[in-house]
């Protein structure tokens, strides 16, 4: 089996407890799930494939913790990983900039060597903008747990039917 590792970053938890659900549905331990604050340059080199997550703040803002996690995996070399975004957002207040931070980290590292995958359909989704947006695809898994709670089991069960070719 591939070293899988998920990385977060949350202030509220709400991204925390949905890499927890991911690594549940994977079947892989606790262990496999970090804070990307603790994210050293080893880990993600040892790593097969990273599942990367973060909420959006402000006006398309990556969460805090994601500001020394981004600089730590520019220096990483992250040739031939496999790398999917999953993160938080809220449509109906901060529409024009849902879950940009999944754009923000995908710009980041697209040069990086890494294979990214789990691109989704924007489809069902009512929000205005996003950065996360890339050829009329989510660059990941877009999750409203602020207004859609209701979707967020199918939508991780069919970003991971996308993943299953890579893990």
């Amino acid at each position: 089996m591939k070293d899988i590792k998920i990385y977060y970053g949350s202030s509220t938890g709400t991204t925390q407890e949905i890499a927890g659900r991911i690594a549940d549905k994977l079947g892989l331990g606790k262990d496999c799930i970090k804070d990307v604050s603790n994210l050293t340059k080893e880990d993600a080199e040892k790593a097969d494939v990273l599942l990367l997550g973060s909420s959006t703040w402000g006006s398309g803002d990556l969460q805090d913790d994601w500001y020394s996690g981004m600089d730590t995996l520019k220096t990483a070399n992250l040739d031939g990983k496999v790398i999917a975004l999953f993160g938080c957002g809220d449509s109906q207040s901060f529409g024009d900039t849902f879950c940009s931070a999944l754009g923000n980290i995908y710009n980041a590292l697209k040069d990086s060597g890494a294979t990214f995958v789990g691109f989704m359909p924007t489809d069902g989704y009512d929000y205005s903008d996003s950065e996360a947006v890339i050829n009329g695809q989510f660059v990941g898994l877009a999750l409203d747990e602020s207004n859609e709670p209701e979707k967020t089991d199918e939508r991780i069960d069919k970003w991971m039917s996308e993943l299953k070719l890579y893990l």
